[in-house]
């Protein structure tokens, strides 16, 4: 058996602390452990506040998703006051919702995950010199147009909004905005400039209709030669190129997917409540694990700390959870490695289980039984993991997918306002109550649960795409999504691991992530190496 001395630092892009020990033999990780290394507080911080001090607090959480936030934020009030939603106001946090994630797909694409198709690991690919050509940072014939154009949508939101990031402008019982018919048009226009200069001139070669034919896997390879425009197209080059350098052969993951769903269909909505929420969304919920799907239901949540940097073991569901910090030094010596928790998600006939969240994840719920003519209804991810199984490929393509996707509603969207119907009614600010509210943030599952006491925040837990994705091992030593993954990554070259990069950036967590690696016989930690094209 053979080992390799490896250990990288930084391996993420993206804001935030997360180290990640793995453990390789004879070239492939045999284990993984995520570390997240900076605690925030942000449950601790809003304790005792007003109830919608969470709508300012937790957009600052994140600078790339803060709208996320907002909305999750915003829908968690609006079932514990039980207020009243006018259609125009659900329009408005779809088009801004959508608009932020929308941002988000092309951005990250260029500016986080393809830097790394110019590692020179990949120089004898034959498609490597038009990969450096299209995707070198700031360079790049793909690289400068894709990265400048990700900015247009959410000039929308800001429209909307006020600003962006970190907006507060949705509140319980809808948005205070008040858009004129020029504000309309001019998003139009913004999302059409968008689609017409990025999404099908660069991306697709084709129309947004076109690519969304595709139901099959067969339908995609067929799409890739069906002409010159689509082949060349970067998501056409995408797929020959990640196929060619072999990343649709690892990162698998756990194989179990979690969708909290987002979108509401306006009119079966104007009155949030938990309960009601699953039927009134477009962008379905839904688990998918062992094989079968199931519904969500948020009261199967709960979050473990056993590994986790807080005061004692197992898991509670975030309407009793706590969040007290203990020093890392005291926690090591119990175990405990992370500053994140380990969400997990009761699963029938499984148990508590780790389930990734995400995009792929999203695709998963779309393709599962019992859309209704609402809802959205997608066999193609269910169809390429039952032939392919889950991978980097699979998970990043699930990504672009939902750019032509979600473009398509939101142009539905800014159609149906009604500019003179309202968008805000004054709700009743209730002492007491529950309330929950989630969304799918481009990294997957956002959620947020409140217990209002006395006019007062009693407690106040987020759960993030990433905790569910980054979490450690939880009571029962299962590993978590990201750790799950790294196993039977190949490591070809020892001096440069650019596979760890990709499967971890394939979940695009909002952490830096370091990497250590340990000889697997002796437990000794090895050398460092430094897996980015740009920091």
């Amino acid at each position: 058996m053979s080992t390799l001395d490896l250990h990288v630092s930084p391996l993420g892009r993206v804001e935030g602390d997360l180290d990640v020990r793995v453990t390789v033999e004879d070239g492939i990780v045999t284990s993984a452990w995520t570390e997240a290394a900076m605690f925030r507080g942000f449950e601790m911080i809003l304790r005792g506040k007003d109830p919608q001090a969470g709508l300012i607090v937790t957009p600052r959480i994140c600078g790339i998703c803060g709208g996320s936030h907002l909305y999750k934020s915003a829908y968690a009030l609006d079932t514990a006051w039980r207020t009243h939603m006018p259609q125009n106001a659900t329009l408005i946090r779809n088009i801004c919702q959508a608009a932020e994630t929308l941002q988000s797909i092309p951005r990250y694409f260029y500016a986080l995950f393809a830097i790394d198709f110019t590692n020179k690991n990949y120089a004898k690919s034959p498609l490597y010199e038009e990969a450096v050509r299209r995707f070198a940072p700031y360079v790049g014939t793909s690289y400068q147009p894709g990265v400048v154009l990700s900015a247009k949508p959410v000039e929308v939101y800001a429209i909307f909004g006020g600003q962006w990031p970190h907006s507060s402008f949705m509140v319980p019982g809808g948005v205070m905005s008040a858009p004129t018919l020029a504000d309309v048009t001019r998003s139009i226009a913004i999302f059409e400039h968008w689609k017409d200069n990025w999404l099908e001139k660069q991306w697709l070669g084709c129309s947004v209709e076109r690519w969304l034919e595709n139901r099959t896997w067969e339908d995609v390879l067929a799409w890739v030669d069906e002409n010159e425009s689509q082949h060349d197209s970067d998501c056409g080059f995408f797929i020959r190129y990640s196929l060619d350098i072999g990343l649709d052969r690892y990162g698998r993951g756990v194989g179990n997917y979690l969708a909290t769903g987002t979108y509401f269909e306006p009119s079966l909505y104007e009155n949030p409540t938990i309960d009601g929420r699953n039927d009134a969304l477009i962008g379905r919920s839904g688990i998918y694990a062992g094989g079968s799907w199931h519904p969500f239901d948020q009261a199967r949540v709960s979050e473990d700390v056993t590994h986790s940097f807080y005061e004692g073991t197992g898991s509670l569901h975030p309407f009793e959870g706590e969040t007290n910090p203990i020093d890392p030094a005291v926690g090591a010596r119990q175990g405990k490695y992370s500053w994140a928790k380990s969400p997990r998600y009761d699963v029938p006939g499984l148990g508590q289980v780790p389930l990734e969240a995400g995009p792929l994840a999203r695709r998963m719920a779309a393709g599962g039984p019992g859309a209704a003519a609402h809802q959205d209804d997608d066999p193609l991810f269910v169809d390429i993991v039952d032939r392919m199984g889950p991978s980097v490929f699979v998970r990043q393509l699930a990504r672009m997918h939902e750019a032509p996707k979600y473009y398509s509603w939101v142009r539905s969207w800014l159609d149906r306002l009604d500019l003179k119907e309202s968008f805000y009614t004054k709700p009743t600010e209730h002492s007491e109550g529950r309330g929950f509210g989630s969304t799918e943030a481009a990294r997957g599952s956002l959620s947020d649960w409140i217990v209002i006491e006395d006019g007062k925040i009693k407690n106040y837990q987020v759960v993030t795409p990433t905790a569910w994705n980054i979490g450690p091992r939880d009571g029962a030593e299962l590993a978590g999504p990201i750790e799950s993954a790294l196993v039977g990554s190949p490591i070809v070259d020892a001096d440069d691991p650019v596979e760890l990069g990709h499967v971890a950036r394939s979940f695009d967590s909002c952490l830096v992530c370091t990497v250590h690696a340990y000889d697997g016989r002796t437990g000794r930690e090895l050398s460092k190496f430094v897996v980015n094209g740009m920091v």
